[in-house]
């Protein structure tokens, strides 16, 4: 009688092995990892979701079914196989990159694996698997930090788009209302952003000056941005933020200026003047923006790659 095999591509070998002769209850968890496995795989090739999709909810769906899987999949190793031996150090650097230093489960798998020459014995395999929970739920904490911020940013630069993209419709449906904020009247006669009359287009010419010095900023910006290893594109969407941002600025720093706060400032005498405004408050968003980066940085530096695990612990 052919004895019934089940294979399994863990990340704690090399290569396919078989568990055969599994008992009831290994056959319960293998079941169950076969359906964390499969809600993974739907979860990242779950294209007909677009929100899900944007806002990243599948990707942390399917890393938390994998996280689970792992961890059944370690109760199913052979204590008799000799592989069990070395899963311990691959738990430990898992571990030591989520784990803070001081971890109890850490520290306690550490001390007995060294006096154990790095092997990990039947005795030890309890302790490796809660060690092991503790790693992914750290990691997945991690992961919803950085989803959060990603979602914030990306309500931010809908919010802010939506608003310009209003007053753009507004000075057009509006026969140049918001025109009035933007002409001055300097003693050569009324100037305009387009020109001596009010036009429709005012407000998209302002708004476009500011967002293209938005964009000139943060291609300067860009070299102090920290790229991530994480599904979340936080610093395309630092970057992308600037725009909305920047024509926005633009916009309301001219309506300042009209409105005589700007200290100095009361009137401009030319359509160049009020452009070079535009493009300068464009710029002057850098000073928002760049707050907003240092937050998306402290957000991108919690989240522990296999290389950035070991340098935080030895500089720490």
């Amino acid at each position: 009688m052919r004895r019934r095999t089940q294979k399994w591509n863990t990340p704690y070998y090399n290569r396919r092995e078989e568990v055969s002769d599994l008992s009831s209850g290994d056959q319960k968890i293998a079941e169950k990892i076969k359906t964390h496995l499969a809600v993974a795989r739907n979860a990242a090739g779950a294209w007909n979701s677009p929100i899900s999709m944007v806002t990243g909810s599948r990707i942390d769906r399917a890393y938390s079914n994998v996280h689970k899987a792992e961890v059944k999949l370690l109760k199913l190793v052979p204590e008799d196989e000799g592989e069990l031996k070395w899963a311990g150090t691959v738990v430990l650097a898992q571990a030591r990159q989520h784990l803070g230093p001081n971890d109890p489960r850490l520290v306690a798998l550490d001390d007995r694996l060294k006096n154990n020459g790095q092997e990990m014995g039947p005795d030890l395999k309890e302790l490796a698997i809660a060690t092991l929970l503790a790693a992914h739920e750290a990691e997945e904490v991690e992961r919803a930090q950085a989803r959060s911020f990603h979602n914030v940013l990306l309500a931010a630069v809908i919010a802010t788009s939506i608003v310009a993209t209003l007053f753009i419709i507004w000075n057009f449906k509006g026969k140049s209302t918001i025109s009035a904020f933007l002409c001055f009247s300097p003693p050569t006669g009324r100037v305009c952003p387009t020109g001596k009359d009010a036009s429709r287009i005012d407000a998209l010419l302002v708004e476009g000056f500011g967002a293209g010095a938005a964009v000139l900023a943060s291609s300067l910006a860009i070299r102090k941005i920290q790229g991530t290893n994480t599904p979340y594109s936080i610093p395309a969407m630092l970057i992308l933020l600037r725009l909305p941002v920047g024509a926005l600025s633009a916009l309301f720093g001219i309506v300042l200026i009209n409105g005589r706060v700007v200290p100095g400032l009361s009137n401009l005498d030319s359509t160049a003047q009020i452009a070079a405004w535009a493009v300068i408050f464009g710029i002057a968003q850098e000073s928002v923006t760049r707050m907003i980066d240092t937050q998306g940085n402290k957000v991108l530096g919690k989240m522990r790659g296999p290389e950035r695990g070991f340098e935080s612990d030895e500089n720490s």
